[in-house]
């Protein structure tokens, strides 16, 4: 499923297309995704302005013109892709329908943005903009990793009750938004600190340099365009990069990249996911 930079990579690439544009059509060509689509949806859509794309945690906000915002879930395979528009050097043309291009927005400046998703396991809501926080996927999400609340001291006073894993207080959207597996992996190797210890035995100085490790962590996935395991494309259709960076992540077995060190990267599984570390640089 994609983490933050993968849906903050999305986002980059549809404001250049969907920022300020208008949309001219918006064909729904089912029912649902993994829930049902709200009531009048195209009704609803086609016509108004997008006057801002935002992200929180890992869904897409459109801010529309009607007071409404458009949420957007890519799920395991979900897709936004654009064509008729210029995309760096390019113009991507507008390809044929596919079986699992379930909603369509027809873009009066000409872009069209598909939203592909061959398991459906993606979401689209329509909310009210002013009280969008309050809406129940959005509210229990606890601060942007990338913004002014998420500090040394939050996470400090966050973790300071935990007796979870580290790993898993962190992969906890209440604590901090939008991180997931790779990440977490990622930025536990790069803190030097094991996946398997107590959130809450961590000394306070080494949960404060989690912080901009973890910030470090996402910003160089972003730019990257984000990790392409499976399905994961961005905007344009292009894979993202950051999965050649990988310290941990996927290489099990693989040596340890800290100079000096000869041991191999162990995978663990901790509540039903893979976690990646060094045993010998991660304590």
């Amino acid at each position: 499923m994609p983490e933050l930079p993968e849906v903050e990579t999305v986002r980059r690439g549809l404001a250049p297309v969907m920022e300020g544009a208008r949309i001219a059509k918006a064909d729904v060509n089912r029912p649902n995704l993994r829930w049902p689509f709200p009531d009048r949806m195209s009704e609803r859509l086609t016509g108004a302005k997008i006057e801002r794309l935002r992200r929180r945690s890992k869904y897409i906000l459109a801010d529309l013109n009607t007071g409404e915002s458009l949420l957007i879930h890519l799920g395991m395979s979900g897709r936004m892709l654009i064509s008729g528009a210029k995309l760096g050097q390019f113009v991507h043309d507008h390809p044929a329908p596919e079986k699992h291009d379930h909603v369509v927005f027809h873009m009066e400046n000409g872009a069209r943005v598909t939203f592909n998703d061959p398991r459906r396991f993606g979401a689209m809501d329509l909310l009210e903009t002013k009280t969008a926080d309050s809406h129940k996927l959005l509210s229990s999400i606890g601060p942007e990793p990338l913004g002014n609340s998420f500090d040394e001291a939050y996470l400090i006073d966050a973790l300071a009750t935990k007796g979870s894993p580290i790993k898993s207080a962190l992969l906890d959207q209440s604590i901090v938004a939008g991180l997931g597996n790779i990440y977490v992996c990622e930025t536990l190797y790069r803190a030097r600190i094991s996946p398997t210890r107590k959130a809450n035995k961590i000394s306070k100085p080494r949960v404060a340099s989690l912080v901009p490790i973890i910030r470090q962590v996402l910003s160089d996935a972003i730019a990257a365009g984000g990790s392409s395991l499976k399905d994961f494309r961005q905007a344009d259709g292009d894979l993202g990069y950051f999965q050649h960076s990988f310290d941990v992540y996927g290489r099990e077995g693989e040596r340890c990249r800290t100079d000096g060190c000869d041991n191999t990267i162990k995978r663990i599984v901790q509540s039903g996911r893979s976690s990646f570390y060094c045993p010998t640089c991660q304590r």
